[in-house]
């Protein structure tokens, strides 16, 4: 997925009023205000209202919902011909602000900004970022991710996150 794809998605959504948050590796790089990695796909949260609309955009856009055995209606993936994909977290709130459907995003996530390419994004915040991506074992990817995250934002690393013994402790 390239930051072309991502704000070619970004601009149509928010053409047509879709509200969405990039999450994920997308959103670690917006937060640090440049890419400093290869993506396999986006990662974007999006209300439930707006769901269809959101289909609608992405199909007109060439990407077509995926049949994984761990789809969800508020967990799917979508994909286009290129393998660019989207992997889409749905949630809903009630009135008092309480999670009610989907993904159980805190409250407090979505008013994260970022930069892609120059652009601002909405995004994740950097603390609910950082707390996502150190609440699983860590890939390499991760690792990197959280570093940066900790380096930018101060927050202080987990123990499975903090380099080994001979191991840089420098971010990408």
């Amino acid at each position: 997925m390239e930051a072309a794809d991502v704000l070619e998605i970004w601009r149509e959504l928010r053409a047509v009023g879709v509200e969405v948050w990039i999450d994920g590796g997308w959103c670690v790089d917006a937060l640090l205000g440049g890419q400093t990695r290869a993506h396999g796909d986006l990662d974007i949260a999006v209300g439930r209202a707006d769901i269809g609309r959101l289909r609608r955009v992405l199909a007109a856009l060439g990407y077509a919902t995926e049949d994984g055995e761990d789809s969800t209606e508020w967990n799917f993936v979508m994909t286009r011909d290129s393998g660019a994909s989207v992997d889409i977290h749905v949630f809903e709130f009630d009135e008092d602000g309480d999670h009610v459907y989907g993904i159980a995003y805190p409250s407090d996530s979505f008013s994260g900004v970022g930069v892609i390419e120059g652009e601002r994004v909405h995004c994740i915040t950097p603390a609910r970022m950082f707390q996502f991506k150190t609440a699983y074992p860590p890939a390499a990817k991760d690792l990197r991710d959280v570093r940066a995250l900790s380096a930018r934002f101060g927050f202080d690393l987990p123990a499975d996150y903090r380099p080994s013994d001979g191991e840089e402790g420098r971010t990408p």
